[in-house]
C-alpha cells in the first residue's frame, strides 16, 4: 500500500477532472464514464442497501449520471462532488432538466478534503476514481469520517498487478485511471485501515474489457470523421489514444489490468 510522493498531485487531479469534462471524453465514454455503466452502478447501489431514506455521497460525480440514476431508481438524496467546474455546471443543469434538483445537488470539492461534517452520509459511492487520488489513505479516511455509523461505501475501480507496463504510463495513464491503479486487495486494505469492515470484494474485469473495446471502435470512427472534417475533438491525440487503448486491451487479456468492486461498512457502534 505504499504511495509514491508526487509533487504535482494537485495538477494531476485537476488535469484528470478537466479531461473528464471534455468533449473528447463524452464522445469516447458516452454518458457513463466508468466500466460496467449503470448496470454496475445498480449492483453497487443494491450492495449499499440504498432506499428513499438514504443520504448518499457520489465522489467524482462527473456529469451527474450516477447521482441522477440513484435518485430516480432509489428515491434517495444524493450529493455529487467533482473537481471539474464544467462537470459541476453540466450536472446541475441535468438535475434541473430532469426535475431532480430537490433530491440531487452538486458541489466542487476534493475527495481528500471533503467539505462535510462527520457522519453526514448513509452511503458513499466512488466509481473509477479512487485509484487517481494521490493520497488514497487520506481519501479513505475522509470517506470513513463523513460516513454515518452503520453506513456503507462502495468502490469500483481499475485494478493492476505488479507487472511493469511501460506502454501504460505517463499523464495519459492517470487520465485513463490507470496511472496508480492497484490490486483489488490494496483498495480493500486502505478502507480497512480506517476501521471499516470489508463485506464484499470481487473482480469485474469483463466490464473494463467491454469499455476498452468500445473506445477502440469509437477511435477508429473518430479518425474517419475528423478526416472528413465532420468531427472536432480538441486536445485528443488520436495516434497516442489508439496506441494506448491497444496496450490496455493487451494488458487486460494477459490479466495484468482489470476492474473490481469493494464494499465496506462502518461499525454501528462508532
Amino acid at each position: 500500500m505504499s504511495e509514491p510522493i508526487r509533487n504535482d498531485s494537485a495538477g494531476i487531479k485537476q488535469c484528470c477532472a478537466n479531461m473528464y469534462g471534455s468533449d473528447a471524453a463524452k464522445y469516447l465514454l458516452g454518458e457513463s464514464f466508468h466500466p460496467g455503466g449503470l448496470r454496475l452502478t445498480e449492483e453497487l447501489a443494491s450492495l449499499l442497501s440504498l432506499s428513499p431514506t438514504s443520504v448518499v455521497l457520489d465522489v467524482a460525480s462527473g456529469k451527474g449520471t450516477t447521482a441522477l440514476f440513484l435518485a430516480e431508481q432509489f428515491g434517495c438524496r444524493v450529493t455529487g462532488i467533482d473537481l471539474s467546474e464544467q462537470n459541476f455546471l453540466d450536472a446541475s443543469v441535468a438535475a434541473a432538466a430532469r426535475g431532480l434538483s430537490r433530491l440531487v445537488e452538486f458541489r466542487l470539492a476534493d475527495a481528500e478534503a471533503l467539505p462535510f461534517d462527520a457522519a453526514s452520509f448513509d452511503a458513499i459511492l466512488c466509481e473509477c476514481a479512487f485509484c487517481t487520488f494521490p493520497s488514497k489513505q487520506t481519501a479513505a479516511s475522509e470517506f470513513e469520517r463523513v460516513l454515518k455509523p452503520g453506513g456503507r461505501i462502495g468502490i469500483s475501480d481499475i485494478t493492476k498487478d505488479g507487472t511493469s507496463l511501460p506502454s501504460l504510463e505517463g499523464l495519459l495513464a492517470w487520465i485513463a485511471c490507470i496511472g496508480d491503479a492497484q490490486p483489488l486487495q490494496s483498495y480493500a486494505e486502505w478502507l480497512s485501515a480506517t476501521g471499516l469492515h470489508i463485506i464484499h470484494a470481487e473482480p469485474r474485469s469483463h466490464c473494463l474489457q467491454e469499455m476498452v473495446q468500445g473506445i477502440r471502435s469509437k477511435l477508429l470512427m473518430a479518425e474517419i470523421m475528423i478526416g472528413l472534417k465532420k468531427l472536432h475533438l480538441p486536445g485528443l491525440d488520436l495516434s497516442q489514444a489508439k496506441a494506448f487503448s491497444k496496450a490496455a486491451q493487451e494488458a487486460i487479456a494477459s490479466n495484468h489490468l482489470g476492474y473490481g468492486i469493494v464494499v465496506a461498512a462502518k461499525d454501528k457502534a462508532k
